[in-house]
């Protein structure tokens, strides 16, 4: 069962990632997994099923607005 420990983590990683990290480190389902800016979608999905079994966030998560100049 997912903690509010490991959303929290989870997201803070996300954000690293977003603000230029280039690799960001999450433990998941006991074993710790690697994230790039390669793999973000995988991180995104991973806060989503955390989110879900927390019962916290949305169901529909929006992706981040981008600009266009």
């Amino acid at each position: 069962m997912a903690t509010l420990q490991q959303l929290n983590e989870a997201r803070e990683a996300l954000h690293l990632l977003i603000t230029g990290q280039s690799t960001v480190r999450v433990q998941r389902d006991g074993k710790m997994v690697e994230f790039t800016p390669a793999n973000r979608r995988d991180l995104e999905n991973y806060i989503t099923q955390l989110e879900g079994q927390l019962g916290v966030g949305s169901q529909a998560r929006r992706r981040p607005a981008r600009v266009i100049a």
